[in-house]
């Protein structure tokens, strides 16, 4: 009897992921905020409202990778030496690798679970490929190249979803979010959601697991995909557009499925709700290379015959003129151009923080196309992490404070634009996540708390099995 009370104490946790998820759609009702749609989500609302809720301040950068990794890990960006998808392989101009699971040297929240003797089941995390063994089973993620390789743990597991989709195949991600065929976009996220969760509903009935974890990428995709039809705030928008509930339906179907999920669970599992960045309306491109060669920073062989948009990578760079480059993305990335660092470095090492720190200044101080303040800020990375691993950019950007998306290329017929060098993309991240955490036997009362940050989630949840949070976790366990 005493072996049952104690198994009975031991709590499992449900940890549910909504890429880009942001606090003012969740946890607003659309009165004051016209994109809030808690109202019509009754099964995140009861989440909601009976459990302890609050924004989720991101990792900087504010992107999937690194974000869901210093998430799980409760390390940073500078500790975890990535700071992107693609990041500098060394210090030359060209070399990039792509940040797979192959460069997460710290341990996620499963390999703790693991050697604590506790089973996870891990579905649609990022960065879990190339597959890994854990204790337990996994499916990996959008990173995955096709699911004609190895994307599961254990390797039968892929006959198992192929049964449970009918000989279907299972779909990481939707092939191409960045297009102008809407229908066809929404058919896509429609049908991979589906059978995630048709595989997750299946897991969680049929496999023996402690921690429960998946991610649902789908939300990215629409948001980035859709978000103009949806926003009055968004400069393309238009009223009455045939797509206007094409974001509103599709949480609506999240939460249906979500509330699926609720009832398979029992009194001895904590759910939680966390996205690993929020999303806004973006009002448009800064061409960054384009400025800087302006600025005299960026000097090229030859002055520049376009014919359409030319890539960072295709154009001839003068490297013994340059002192700094830049990359595109959602935020940018600027480098220095430093003797000795680089191989034809221009910048005296005795001038590299004068010079950083003059550029960070000037970069702050561009206008829009407007001329009003944009309200750029540009960050040193040793300002922000614990430690700077690998090659970190020298300044990172948030342009307009993420509002404009930094374009790399070359071609553009000014540095403001509003067409995107990779296709058509609406909006852009914002710092601030959600975090929900509901238990079914706390007393069903709301608590929104402040202050929380995406490197305290992976303490909570040991915090919640009880087990021990290591030292080197950067994070705190909130408290209930």
């Amino acid at each position: 009897m005493l072996r049952f009370l104690r198994r009975r104490k031991q709590r499992k946790v449900l940890v549910i992921g909504l890429d880009c998820a942001p606090p003012g759609v969740l946890f607003e009702t659309g009165e004051q905020n016209d994109l809030g749609l808690k109202g019509q989500l009754p099964n995140l609302s009861r989440l909601i409202d009976e459990g302890i809720y609050g924004p989720l301040s991101s990792s900087i950068p504010c992107i999937t990778v690194p974000a869901w990794t210093s998430m799980l890990t409760s390390r940073d960006p500078g500790e975890l030496g990535f700071y992107g998808f693609r990041n500098r392989a060394d210090h030359s101009y060209d070399r990039m690798h792509i940040a797979t699971a192959n460069v997460i040297h710290q341990p996620r929240i499963w390999d703790l679970l693991g050697a604590a003797d506790r089973t996870s089941v891990v579905v649609g995390v990022p960065q879990t490929y190339p597959i890994q063994p854990l204790k337990g089973c996994l499916i990996s993620s959008f990173l995955t190249p096709n699911t004609d390789r190895q994307y599961t743990f254990p390797d039968e597991l892929r006959h198992e979803v192929g049964h449970v989709l009918g000989g279907e195949p299972y779909d990481v991600d939707v092939p191409q979010f960045r297009t102008e065929d809407k229908n066809h976009l929404l058919n896509q996220i429609q049908e991979m959601t589906e059978k995630r969760f048709a595989v997750i509903k299946h897991l969680i009935r049929e496999k023996p697991w402690d921690f429960f974890m998946f991610v649902e990428i789908g939300l990215d995709r629409i948001h980035h995909g859709m978000w103009q039809f949806w926003d009055p705030g968004h400069y393309r928008h238009e009223t009455g557009n045939q797509y206007e509930d094409a974001i509103p339906d599709y949480y609506r179907y999240l939460d249906r499925e979500i509330g699926e999920i609720l009832a398979l669970i029992d009194d001895d599992t904590l759910v939680m709700v966390v996205s690993d960045h929020g999303g806004q309306a973006m009002e448009g491109g800064f061409a960054i290379n384009e400025w800087l060669r302006q600025e005299g920073l960026l000097v090229l062989e030859d002055e520049p015959l376009y014919d359409g948009l030319v890539p960072f990578e295709k154009v001839e760079v003068d490297w013994e003129r340059t002192t700094a480059w830049g990359a595109g993305g959602y935020y940018a990335r600027i480098f220095l151009n430093v003797a000795g660092r680089e191989p034809q470095g221009r910048i005296s090492p005795a001038e590299y923080e004068k010079v950083r720190r003059e550029l960070k200044e000037r970069i702050e101080a561009i206008p829009d196309n407007e001329g009003n303040p944009m309200g750029t800020v540009a960050f040193r990375p040793e300002d922000l992490y614990r430690d700077v691993r690998n090659i970190a950019p020298d300044l990172m950007v948030y342009l307009g404070n993420l509002r404009w998306r930094s374009v790399g290329s070359f071609g553009l017929p000014d540095i403001y634009t509003f067409e995107n060098d990779t296709g058509p993309d609406d909006a852009n991240h914002t710092q601030d996540g959600v975090f929900v955490l509901w238990d079914p036997r706390r007393d069903h009362q709301a608590k929104c708390l402040t202050g929380l940050q995406l490197m305290d989630v992976a303490p909570t949840i040991l915090d919640l099995m009880g087990i021990p949070v290591p030292d080197k976790m950067q994070g705190r366990a909130i408290q209930r």
